[in-house]
């Protein structure tokens, strides 16, 4: 039968996940703060009431048998959801946790001057942010939610439209300084997205046919404004999201035209109703005065 929470040896358990970590009893103990003997006893002990060797003892170190390896991610996940648990329940506050996926554009330019105030107001959500570059899976990865650039039909989910974010050249001051003119950037490398219709669609709403486009490609608009900084060519991006580098005059928006590419939206999944965090989440962000709209659609690609 199981053992009991009573009969559990957790002392033993602490002590292998610390050897596991460091592959040595001495760290091990430090890390602990007992002896070293102390941490090779209850190695021992929980061998024995396992039948089973869980390190190979060597001239310098250990090694972990397969069945210390087999024990360890199940171990270390129980550790982790037992600290997050303490966390949620600290100070008598019950914290709810709310994994959210986040374009990291979006992250750095539109979230996280406004994390302070969401926090404020929901101090019990505990929210977790994972950056990625708009190709996030909400179920295979977890996430409760998450905010993607698009045109809001997401298979399987419901979009909620937060923000517009119009596309317009965004360069560093030197090659700003080479443009007088929208027709100017046919001479220059054009930074892009994996999306290849940007650049002609923004030529096209200049009335300029689109030149041939020779500028590198990029999976993320942070890592496309980066390489525009540092002068390698004319990135097209939303100028919203870099609103600080712009103050800063380490961008210059040469022209103020602009086109339409989508916007960003946060996504649920339909197949369960939303939590509490998420129903907080997505009503703060209605009242974000950059909100534009809040009609949801349901997927259709």
């Amino acid at each position: 039968m199981p053992a009991s929470l009573n009969t559990l040896p957790l002392n033993a358990l602490r002590s292998f996940a610390a050897c596991a970590r460091h592959l040595s009893f001495t760290k091990a103990a430090e890390e602990l703060c007992v002896t070293q003997s102390a941490v090779s006893h209850q190695i021992r002990a929980l061998e024995a009431r396992l039948g089973v060797k869980l390190f190979t003892r060597l001239p310098r170190g250990l090694s972990m048998t397969d069945e210390g390896v087999s024990l360890l991610p199940g171990l270390t996940q129980s550790f982790d959801r037992i600290g997050q648990l303490l966390e949620q329940i600290q100070g008598g506050l019950e914290r709810r946790p709310l994994t959210v996926g986040v374009v990291a554009t979006f992250a750095i330019g539109w979230l996280l001057p406004r994390l302070a105030d969401f926090q404020a107001q929901h101090p019990d959500v505990d929210l977790r942010v994972r950056t990625h570059n708009n190709k996030a899976d909400l179920l295979a990865e977890g996430l409760d939610c998450s905010i993607h650039f698009g045109e809001g039909d997401w298979l399987g989910a419901e979009a909620t439209r937060i923000c517009e974010a119009p596309l317009s050249p965004l360069c560093s001051p030197r090659l700003a300084r080479e443009i007088r003119r929208p027709a100017d950037l046919a001479r220059l490398p054009l930074l892009r997205s994996y999306r290849a219709d940007e650049w002609p669609r923004w030529f096209a709403s200049a009335d300029l046919e689109a030149p041939s486009i020779r500028g590198g490609v990029f999976d993320s608009s942070l890592t496309m404004i980066a390489a525009a900084e540092r002068s390698l060519g004319v990135a097209l991006a939303p100028p919203s999201m870099f609103a600080f580098e712009l103050e800063k005059a380490r961008l210059i928006q040469p022209f103020p035209i602009e086109v339409d590419a989508g916007s960003y939206y946060l996504l649920r999944p339909k197949s369960r109703p939303p939590s509490e965090g998420e129903r907080a989440l997505l009503a703060w962000c209605r009242r974000q005065p950059s909100m534009s709209g809040n009609d949801e659609r349901p997927s259709g690609r």
